[in-house]
């Protein structure tokens, strides 16, 4: 049996590892070759889970997605390449706000939260312009 229930322990292990280790590869070449312009591409590669909101302002965006009770966030540029401050945070009803700032080229984050069944709030900046999402997910 190749690689069934038949197999030792550590080939099915040795297995599973190349696997994971392929995917991390072929995440890392869909952010080389998706470039700039395709930031859904970009934040559904650095976060889990599925898109819950999509909040756009003048200068970039911050996409939210949601996996069971944990909630991720990134801010992407709409102008990329050019090193710039840029900030995404994301705060859990009762808790502290989780933040990644920063002068970066691409995107800030990803951010990731624990939040249950908790409201969020999600906020992100690129340069003078920013975006809140107020308490959501709830």
């Amino acid at each position: 049996m190749a690689g069934g229930r038949g197999a030792p322990r550590g080939a099915r292990r040795s297995r599973r590892l190349c696997a994971l280790a392929l995917t991390g590869l072929v995440a890392a070449a869909l952010l080389v070759v998706a470039g700039p312009g395709t930031g859904g591409a970009q934040a559904a590669a650095l976060c889990a889970g599925h898109k819950a909101r999509t909040l756009s302002f003048a200068t970039g965006t911050t996409v939210v997605y949601k996996r069971g009770g944990y909630v991720c966030a990134v801010t992407l540029a709409r102008r990329t390449g050019v090193r710039q401050a840029m900030t995404v945070s994301v705060q859990a009803r009762g808790n502290r706000a989780v933040v990644d700032a920063g002068r970066f080229t691409h995107h800030a984050g990803p951010v990731i939260v624990h939040a249950g069944h908790r409201c969020v709030r999600v906020q992100g900046r690129v340069g003078a312009k920013s975006v809140g999402s107020g308490w959501i997910l709830c």
